[in-house]
């Protein structure tokens, strides 16, 4: 008959292996906490939004190279307010190319969204989609505080995955037309969605995640003729 101890160490020797097929999970937030930028800016005529109320000069978004440099910090929304609202029952159709730089310590996204409304205010709304270097996307809605998911992570092969230096290229769209919203990235239309012309309407950005040097190039808003 065995001892206690024995059934101890027996039962720890069978552990081992099922612990080691087990998934490995997303490390904590707090294992990589922002790594604020010194000298943080925001281009004349743009306005900005991190996440939880930390200091925009905590990020840096600079022109650069006939586009746009984002350097987080922490997460935030970029956007030049009225110089690229749209109505309500205006179709559009906006479009900007991402390209991160560098290997951030875990698959970190980056993106567009339209439909920003009170966005300096507690009541702020838009619908942005996101990628990551992992090759997945997301689509979310955020009414105040309150963030729905449309799509949840999902892997896709029309994401670019970032190479062995961490560095992608991806380009994003967005078309509200008809009562919907379609999200394409590098030419593949990966969801849609149905929105009324209330939802639609309001001001495109830019979002990028913490931690993460990306630049945007073609960033674009183009108004499109008849009723949405």
């Amino acid at each position: 008959m065995r001892t206690l101890p024995q059934l101890l160490i027996a039962a720890l020797a069978l552990s081992a292996p099922l612990a080691a097929q087990q998934p490995a999970t997303a490390a904590p937030r707090n294992a990589d906490p922002d790594r604020n930028v010194q000298g943080g800016t925001l281009p004349a005529g743009w306005s900005g939004r991190t996440d939880r109320g930390q200091p925009l000069a905590n990020a840096k978004f600079e022109a650069m190279g006939g586009g746009w440099h984002l350097t987080t910090g922490p997460a935030l929304i970029v956007y030049r307010g009225e110089a690229d609202k749209v109505a309500s029952g205006q179709a559009y159709h906006t479009l900007a190319t991402f390209t991160q730089t560098k290997a951030p310590a875990h698959p970190e996204a980056y993106g567009m969204f339209v439909g920003g409304n009170a966005l300096d205010a507690e009541g702020q709304s838009y619908i942005y989609v996101l990628v990551r270097g992992d090759g997945a996307y997301l689509i979310k809605k955020r009414v105040g505080a309150q963030v729905t998911s449309v799509v949840e992570w999902t892997p896709s092969p029309a994401v670019v995955k970032a190479d062995s230096a961490g560095k992608a290229t991806n380009k994003i769209e967005i078309t509200a037309q008809d009562g919907k919203i379609k999200f394409t990235i590098n030419g593949t239309d990966v969801h849609t969605m149905p929105a009324t012309a209330a939802e639609a309407a309001g001001v495109v950005g830019l979002r990028v995640n913490h931690n993460l040097d990306v630049h945007v190039a073609g960033f674009e808003v183009h108004r499109i003729g008849g009723k949405y």
